[in-house]
């Protein structure tokens, strides 16, 4: 549960400022401050990363966000605190907007002209290693993995934008393999330009070994450090072994800085994977860790 406090307004004429003299921007940056100071480092990146400000009139504050799930969690989580920072800075009562900042199509994309009916194309075959059943219209949501669903979906819509990494844990059968396969077929169909890489840690261990053994490990590192989506299925398999954690904590590093999309799912979350090195702990952290309940 999170708690945070504002400091109450001691002096009105000191603190607080004319709004013929603020612009959106400026109390934007006033309330992310205070949201900063109540929130912790990783829940603000998380939530207000990539939110901005868009106007400011007398009777309402309008901020932007990166998608649907984002401003329905801010607005079911964070508007309280919002509406007073805002009353802080300025010594009135607002109303708080969140909108969704609309996708820019890709440079280059042009509206093609409308064509005659056309034969219904084949159905796309799966990747290698996924099931063609595991996708989003598949998936039975509930109350025990709606979280889940919505964060997964978040992050194929738009990848390395909000929630990065997004690790996914929960026990055996509840839909967590069926969510990443989900999130890394609906890349390849919507984002025909990003390289996906969807695998499981043993797949990812035994590439390891065998580049080892072949002395191919430079192979190995430009393979699974150039995708523009990695996803890792059953992550907890690396407990124990700590030199694939070290070969996993360079790949990590390599593609986060490249701004590229990791997602993870194990059994348990980070913190109870027992001998998981902290520096790589502190990286699942950096995103979004969510869990998928039994029904």
């Amino acid at each position: 549960m999170l708690a945070a406090s504002f400091t109450p307004i001691k002096e009105l004429g000191a603190r607080v400022k004319e709004v013929g003299e603020l612009s959106a921007q400026s109390l934007w940056g006033e309330v992310a401050g205070r949201l900063k100071g109540a929130l912790n480092e990783g829940t603000y990146r998380t939530w207000f990363g990539e939110a901005g400000a868009v106007e400011l009139t007398d009777e309402a504050f309008v901020l932007a966000v990166p998608n649907d799930f984002t401003r329905e969690w801010i607005e079911g989580h964070f508007l309280g605190l919002i509406r007073a920072a805002v009353r802080d800075e300025t010594g009135e009562e607002r109303r708080i907007q969140l909108s969704v900042r609309e996708r820019r199509a890709p440079a280059g994309a042009t509206e093609e002209p409308a064509a005659g009916p056309v034969a219904a194309a084949a159905p796309k075959a799966a990747p290698s290693g996924m099931n063609p059943k595991y996708v989003f219209d598949s998936f039975v949501i509930g109350s025990s993995n709606r979280f889940s669903h919505a964060a997964a979906l978040a992050v194929a819509e738009s990848p390395a934008q909000a929630y990065n990494p997004l690790f996914i844990y929960g026990g055996t059968g509840l839909g967590k393999t069926h969510l990443l396969q989900a999130v890394a077929q609906y890349v390849l169909e919507h984002q025909g330009s990003m390289t996906v890489r969807y695998t499981t840690s043993e797949t990812f261990m035994n590439d390891f070994i065998n580049s080892l053994r072949d002395k191919r490990i430079e192979g190995f590192k430009q393979r699974y450090r150039t995708y523009d989506v990695l996803l890792i299925d059953d992550i907890q398999f690396f407990e124990h072994k700590e030199r694939i954690q070290e070969e996993f904590f360079h790949t990590f590093n390599s593609l986060y800085e490249a701004g590229s999309q990791i997602v993870i799912s194990s059994d348990r979350p980070p913190r109870e994977i027992s001998t998981l090195e902290s520096r790589l702990r502190s990286r699942f952290e950096w995103g979004l860790i969510t869990d998928i309940q039994p029904p």
